[in-house]
């Protein structure tokens, strides 16, 4: 969010879009090479939906040129792109991936989620702080 209101306060909307798009056509790509190498990996898991192979393989060659072709025209954008993207990997690595937090990490990241929580209006969570009336 910081990201995107410091971007829509600097350049313009359409930059913001050029940025969002590539980020969006990025992800749909891995999500679909994860589905191929799942199906390939995994064979036997229950699937609700299950189609060719060859249409997530169609679809991904679509999405290689089309990306290709995004990095090739405009490599600023879709490098700042790539950088929105990789800041959300500290986020990961302290708030998900590092199991043995100390304390007072703990205790700023839940306080830091309840201050999140607080100022836009939603749920508590279990075990938290009760609601004064």
């Amino acid at each position: 969010c910081l990201a995107t209101l410091i971007i829509m306060l600097v350049g313009d909307t359409y930059t913001l879009i050029n940025y969002v798009s590539f980020i969006n056509y990025l992800c749909y790509g891995v999500t679909i090479i994860g589905l191929i190498v799942l199906r390939w990996k995994k064979p036997k898991i229950f699937r609700p939906i299950k189609v060719n192979l060859l249409i997530p393989i169609t679809y991904l060659a679509f999405w290689a040129f089309l990306l290709i072709f995004s990095l090739y025209s405009e490599p600023v954008v879709c490098g700042v792109g790539l950088i929105i993207i990789l800041t959300g990997v500290p986020v990961f690595f302290l708030g998900v991936y590092w199991r043995n937090k100390p304390k007072c990490v703990n205790r700023l990241i839940e306080s830091i989620t309840c201050w999140g929580q607080k100022l836009c209006f939603v749920v508590y969570p279990q075990g938290g702080v009760a609601e004064e009336e």
